[in-house]
């Protein structure tokens, strides 16, 4: 353990004042404004780092960080565990609303009565309530703000296991996860660390808390700090920025002299229709990953329903050999070990050229476990591999069909024991998730294969780090990219009221921290799965098209 004053930040990063003052506060909760690019997860990880390192979150006790989304909690995570290391980082719970909540209701599932009462292997579902068999994912927060209200154990189990607590990405708190808070952690020893931007305030839709930062900092006597750097982006895109920043948050602007610099790329490109805008984006990340840019540092953003707007540009990538993967199907996976354990398995089959793949395989499948014999399950394991690998490489087994694949993945599966595939997660141990999970990783296999009978090529489409990313732009907040691409900037897309659309769209150009693209056509033809709601003719958004270009 080291003194508080004689802690500093690892790394060598350059903190601003008020960054270093809200890592090292241990005497009130906290509540922090930041921008886009002002180090929120940085100074997040930094909290960690000096509360282990300083005994302030003294063991056993944790810490808990609560994020909006997936990869926003994993990154938080990675973090951590780089900054701090894995002695560390295992007492640090990274997750999203939705995790803990569920992890509440497993934990203390009997304490639900009544209309809310659960069976033990109750299942969820993205849309159907069933009462006592299943419940959708809108239900995991609420029935958690019961189970709190209710039960004077778990509130007192959650108090006792975590000294400190951080919120991310604050301003899009519910009414719900908010009074979700309050029940956890109001007038309680624990000290709470937020982080948020009401810039960014994009999930009004959802029910996002009018005036949450706010609250919060009335609610738990919250010291209240700014930050105003942005280390993010080149200074172009920061121009950009701070030009919206002055018609949405005038006191939160930059001084032009802080923003000086011909650094970096804005391209605003208009086509007569989506075919001519494909070849021309598609030859342009061709050229970007010719040049080195590694493929997870592109991002196309997208308002919304990717699979219909981007589907040209996909055609073209595809017709490129450029892999890419739709997040909105693909991203839950990422943060399930059941998924990555049957991918891996694939990858590693499939391509001998993937040791990363081997790793994680073998990480996943032979965690150390009291009740197996985990020398002779790994060595099973090897026999397999080598066994598939060349039933793969057999003239007779035809690699772009799917149905050649499932007996091998039968085979694989039956190798590691029930009890253990339990063991990765907690929500494994009840109801039929880890039946769900494994049925997903398969059919999003089957899925990418379906496009081109290339096992390689389907597994990269999978992948974070070969592909290049398809999102919405509600997903890639909390991310940040080299080269981001906002795709079709039109009224028909950017509908809304103008608040939301001005939010939306600075989350969108904020990602980026090298070279940004902007497009929009005149046409996109409707696709064959598109609703009644498309309009083929399209008018740029001229408001939002005119901050990338007074510069």
């Amino acid at each position: 353990m080291i003194r508080p004053e004689d802690w500093r930040p690892v790394g060598r990063m350059d903190l601003e004042p008020n960054a270093l003052s809200a890592i090292k506060t241990i005497d009130s909760n906290v509540v922090v404004a930041a921008g886009p690019g002002a180090g929120k997860t940085e100074l997040l990880a930094q909290r960690a780092d000096f509360l282990f390192r300083t005994g302030e979150a003294p063991y056993p006790r944790r810490i808990l960080a609560i994020s909006f989304k997936v990869d926003a909690a994993q990154n938080l995570g990675d973090r951590v565990r780089a900054r701090s290391g894995a002695q560390y980082a295992a007492r640090f719970d990274s997750l999203t609303f939705h995790a803990f909540a569920k992890r509440l209701i497993d934990n203390y599932r009997p304490a639900l009565t009544g209309q809310s009462a659960l069976n033990p292997d109750y299942r969820v579902d993205r849309d159907t309530r069933i009462q006592g068999e299943q419940i959708t994912f809108r239900e995991f927060v609420p029935l958690a703000l019961e189970i709190l209200e209710a039960n004077e154990y778990a509130r007192g189990a959650i108090r006792q296991t975590y000294s400190h607590v951080f919120f991310d990405e604050l301003q899009d708190a519910t009414n719900d996860q908010f009074g979700f808070v309050k029940a956890a952690f109001s007038q309680t020893d624990a000290q709470l660390t937020a982080v948020g931007d009401v810039k960014q305030r994009i999930m009004a839709w959802a029910g996002a808390l009018d005036g949450v930062m706010q609250k919060y900092a009335v609610a738990f006597d919250a010291t209240a700090l700014t930050l105003y750097r942005n280390f993010r982006s080149k200074p172009r895109l920061r121009r950009m920025q701070n030009r919206m920043i002055l018609d949405m948050e005038p006191s939160a602007s930059s001084p032009l002299d802080e923003l000086v610099g011909e650094d970096g790329t804005i391209g605003v490109l208009h086509f007569d229709d989506a075919d001519a805008e494909a070849v021309a984006l598609a030859d342009t990340i061709a050229g970007w990953l010719a040049d080195g840019t590694p493929p997870s540092e592109i991002a196309v953003l997208i308002r919304n329903q990717p699979h219909l707007v981007a589907a040209t540009l996909g055609e073209k990538l595809i017709e490129r050999g450029i892999a890419f993967r739709n997040e909105q199907e693909s991203q839950d996976l990422d943060a399930e070990p059941a998924a990555l354990l049957v991918l891996s398995y694939l990858r590693v089959v499939a391509d001998e050229r993937r040791p990363d793949a081997y790793a994680a395989l073998f990480r996943v499948a032979t965690q150390p476990s009291s009740s197996d014999d985990d020398d002779f399950i790994e060595s099973k394991l090897r026999r397999h591999l080598a066994q598939a690998r060349s039933r793969v490489r057999d003239a007779a087994f035809d690699r772009s069909d799917f149905a050649s694949w499932t007996p091998l993945l039968a085979d694989f599966l039956k190798l590691t024991p029930r009890t253990r595939l339990k063991a990765l997660l907690p929500s494994y141990q009840q109801g039929k998730r880890l039946d769900e999970v494994l049925k997903e990783a398969v059919a999003s296999f089957k899925r990418e294969l379906d496009v081109d009978g290339n096992p390689v090529a389907a597994l990269n489409r999978l992948s974070q780090e070969d592909a290049i990313r398809f999102l919405t732009i509600h997903k890639c907040k909390g991310l940040e990219f080299e080269k981001v691409v906002v795709l079709g900037v039109e009224t028909e897309l950017f509908f809304g009221s103008p608040a939301d659309v001005m939010s939306e769209f600075f989350v969108a150009i904020s990602r980026a921290k090298d070279d940004l693209i902007i497009t929009s056509v005149d046409y996109r033809a409707k696709p064959k799965s598109a609703g009644w709601r498309w309009s083929e003719s399209r008018t740029p958004y001229g408001q939002l098209i005119e901050y990338a270009t007074e510069d």
